[in-house]
């Protein structure tokens, strides 16, 4: 008992070499224990994972499951890309209507006509002959006494200015329009430019200007969609009148130059504000 106690002390006390059979047996002559080989450490889960990964293709199923989910996905992009104008146009014509319909379709219901639409056909009507009265000498003289009336009420006049503006900026009437003409100026830097629309116009007087006076034009740059924006008063030989009417420079602007047309044309020379779209050829 006491030599096998000696035997396994002696094992455990002899140097292992890798790949190698030790032997170990007795001083006194005893038997040799059973040979152990040991081989290499087994290697980390690490280096397993990288050569798993080194050595992995990817099979006919996988390309072809990555195949069809970026053509789906492609596909599934452009039928978002085609529906949400749609939706969005639908959308707004339908709170459109819904929202001119309100006005009159109380009317209705109170006598009894539930037919949806009416109001909105009543209202359309009901604004074409505000209009019609309106630009008669009776309508524009009620309409500057409201406006005398307006125009006193501290809160309600400064509305009144903004809407009447902003509202004045699409009329159809060039005398009362807020933006007579459009034009492209050179701004902010030495080739770059920038769309804007003439307002008014103002003559300069005084000290340094050459001869009696020098008329400026006020441009208005947006810069904000089309309610915010720069004033510049610059001489009418600095801007360039493109062939672009009012309507469509403030498409421009609110879908941000998406709508700008692929080729635009300078008016060689435009005869005053009144004179919109009239071109001439400088002598």
């Amino acid at each position: 008992m006491a030599g096998r106690e000696r035997d396994r002390d002696r094992e455990l006390l002899l140097p292992v070499v890798a790949g190698e059979r030790v032997v170990a047996g007795d001083e006194d002559g005893a038997e040799p224990t059973t040979p152990a080989t040991v081989g290499p450490p087994p290697p980390p889960p690490s280096t397993l994972r990288a050569l798993h990964h080194h050595h992995h293709h990817p099979t006919g199923i996988e390309a072809l499951s990555r195949v069809i989910r970026s053509w789906a996905w492609k596909k599934f992009m452009s039928g978002c890309v085609i529906l949400l104008p749609i939706a969005i146009t639908f959308y707004t014509t339908w709170w459109f209507i819904r929202f001119v319909d309100g006005f009159f379709s109380p009317i209705y219901v109170h006598l009894g006509i539930h037919l949806f639409g009416l109001g909105f056909v009543t209202s359309i009507t009901f604004i074409f002959l505000v209009g019609v009265f309106m630009s008669s000498w009776l309508g524009a003289s009620l309409l500057g006494l409201g406006e005398f009336f307006i125009k006193r009420m501290p809160l309600v006049r400064h509305i009144y200015s903004a809407s009447k503006q902003i509202s004045a900026a699409i009329s159809p009437d060039q005398s009362s329009r807020a933006f007579k003409e459009v034009v492209i100026i050179r701004h902010p830097r030495i080739g770059e430019y920038a769309l804007g629309f003439i307002t008014s116009t103002v003559a300069l007087r005084g000290a340094g200007v050459r001869g009696d006076q020098q008329d400026l034009a006020c441009v208005y740059v947006p810069t904000n969609n089309l309610y915010l924006g720069d004033i510049f008063l610059m001489s009418r030989a600095d801007v360039i009148i493109p062939d672009l009417s009012v309507r469509e420079a403030i498409e421009i602007v609110l879908s941000g130059g998406m709508s700008v047309p692929k080729i635009i044309s300078a008016v060689e020379g435009v005869v005053g504000l009144g004179d919109h779209g009239r071109a001439v050829k400088d002598s």
